[in-house]
């Protein structure tokens, strides 16, 4: 071990053999007195409904065949090179198990030693010559890089090029725990980012946890990354991936990592009764939406009528002001302006947060950006919807409604603001 270890540069495959065995249907490997397996666990595409990867996961067992923790064998190296010597063998061992196993198409990923990683590519040549002998093509093997803080960012950023230009994919690991920052996926743009299950934990209990999860899978879409949630162990939480509109998802509720790699296509997770569900749950959830409009859509009419005869904003929207769910009621131009003051109802008046009062004038604000706004301006006539959103003048999540109309040869657009979760089917 210590002559191997002293030995490690370049490719040097061939230091490497002595420390694995090949038996029947697998090969093993040998460090510290433990046997090492490749165990994989298969990754999924929601949207195609079956597996497109499998994750590479090092099972360490000692003499007596009892498994040890992947911690203690990770402590094990005593110096930086027998990190590498791990790292290399845990690698070597993947993907001699991968190719003898039957598929040619799907991704393999191999998590890369974070210390290996900031030790620089130098150290990394080995693995094109790895990939290169054992005749596996890069395009099938996506590179995970574990999120932790670095001191030399532009060392990190070489190595995620090596792997790229050897034609790899690369994966950010664990994104959203520890040190996770959007700065990372700018500065090495990865083709895949993997969530961490802390992500999904906290979606399961708090609806604005879950909102921000997916916030961050439209982010990372808009950097061109694909996304993966990993930790996916329940039905809901399956749903909350589904609802995310994460690409892939990872976790014991579809598979369990497996030494026995011949049996891992045998079980296989039934999508059409999960996507199903989430179909049945999603129409149930936007029904609501719906009905709000059509509720709503005669009082919008009205009050439309009355300001195209002279009255006042108030004075028209009396009826609309008298739900119990409603807000506010304001007006634009078709720039974009609000006209006159906002009308805010009184039950709503009573509930502003004092903390906020400097938000609560909009007098002439421009809402050109929103999109409700955007919509009723290209389609006149036509009420509009939104989802629920954080209102910027008060606050606290609403629902718009904005209706647009002609008035004196020029666009306008009514719109009223309604209390997210109060809709007129909810009581009152």
């Amino acid at each position: 071990m210590t002559y191997l270890s002293d030995h490690l540069s370049g490719a040097d495959l061939e230091l490497l053999d002595p420390l694995l065995e090949q038996h029947a249907d697998h090969w093993t490997g040998l460090f510290h007195g433990l046997v090492l397996r490749t165990a994989l666990q298969p990754i999924f595409s929601i949207s195609h409904k079956r597996i497109i990867g499998y994750e590479a996961l090092i099972r360490a067992f000692d003499p007596d065949n009892a498994s040890v923790p992947p911690f203690q064998l990770f402590d094990l190296p005593e110096s930086e090179q027998e990190n590498v010597l791990l790292d290399r063998l845990c690698r070597l061992l993947h993907i001699r198990n991968y190719r003898s196993f039957r598929d040619d198409v799907n991704w393999l990923f191999i998590n890369v030693s974070p210390r290996v990683v900031a030790s620089g590519y130098r150290y990394d040549s080995f693995f094109g010559e790895l990939l290169r002998r054992t005749g596996l093509p890069p395009h099938r093997i996506v590179v995970e890089i574990v999120e932790q803080p670095t001191d030399d960012s532009d060392r990190l950023r070489e190595t995620v090029e090596y792997y790229k230009e050897l034609g790899c994919l690369t994966a950010i690991d664990d994104f959203g725990a520890g040190h996770s920052n959007f700065e990372r996926i700018w500065n090495l743009s990865p083709d895949i980012v993997k969530l961490d299950r802390t992500l999904t934990l906290r979606a399961g209990k708090d609806p604005k946890a879950r909102q921000i999860l997916n916030g961050i899978v439209t982010l990372l879409h808009q950097s061109s990354c694909l996304v993966l949630l990993e930790g996916v162990e329940t039905h809901d939480q399956a749903m909350i991936a589904i609802d995310a509109g994460v690409d892939f998802v990872q976790g014991y509720y579809f598979s369990h990592p497996r030494v026995e790699l011949e049996q891992i296509r045998t079980s296989k997770p039934d999508f059409e009764t999960l996507l199903s569900d989430y179909k049945n749950r999603n129409r149930i959830r936007l029904d609501p939406t719906q009905q709000l409009a059509e509720f709503f859509t005669s009082h919008f009419r009205r009050a439309v009528r009355q300001i195209q005869d002279g009255s006042n904003l108030r004075d028209a929207c009396t009826e609309i002001m008298s739900h119990h769910t409603v807000s506010r009621c304001y007006l634009i131009d078709q720039r974009g302006v609000q006209l006159d003051d906002t009308q805010a109802s009184d039950s709503a008046a009573g509930q502003l947060d004092p903390r906020y009062r400097p938000l609560e004038n909009t007098s002439s604000a421009d809402w050109y950006r929103q999109h409700y706004l955007k919509q009723a301006l290209a389609q006149p006539d036509r009420m509009q919807v939104t989802t629920p959103y954080l209102s910027i003048s008060g606050v606290y999540m609403c629902v718009t409604l904005s209706l647009g109309f002609r008035f004196r040869g020029e666009l306008r657009v009514l719109c009223c603001d309604i209390l997210a979760g109060q809709g007129p089917l909810s009581g009152g």
